[in-house]
C-alpha cells in the first residue's frame, strides 16, 4: 500500500493589544502641584515633562498622560485616583481607546 504525505499549514494571525488613553481632565479644586506630583510619581514623568502636561491640561480643559494596554490604564487610573481621594481632590482621570 503506498502512502501519501500530506503537508499541513496553519496562518497565525497576530495582532497586537488594544492601547488606551489616560487622560486627566480640568477642574477648579486640583491644585496644579499636586498634579505634577502625581505624574512624576504614578505615571514616572519628570519634571519638566509633567509641568508641561500640567499646563495642558489646564488650558485645553484635558490632556493625555500617557498610553499603555487597557490593564495598566485601567490600574494607573485607579491608582491617581485613590491618592487625590485620599488628599481630598476631585481630579477626573479617565481612559479613552486610541
Amino acid at each position: 500500500m503506498a502512502q501519501t504525505k500530506t503537508e499541513q499549514r496553519t496562518a497565525t494571525d497576530i495582532t497586537f493589544p488594544k492601547r488606551y488613553n489616560v487622560i486627566f481632565l480640568n477642574d477648579d479644586f486640583t491644585p496644579m502641584p499636586f498634579v505634577i506630583h502625581l505624574l512624576i510619581e504614578v505615571f514616572n514623568k519628570d519634571i519638566e515633562e509633567a509641568q508641561n502636561i500640567t499646563m495642558q491640561i489646564h488650558d485645553a480643559g484635558k490632556s493625555i498622560v500617557a498610553t499603555y494596554s487597557l490593564e495598566i490604564a485601567e490600574q494607573k487610573v485607579h491608582e491617581a485616583t485613590v491618592v487625590s481621594r485620599h488628599s481630598g481632590h476631585p481630579l477626573q482621570i479617565i481612559t479613552e481607546e486610541l
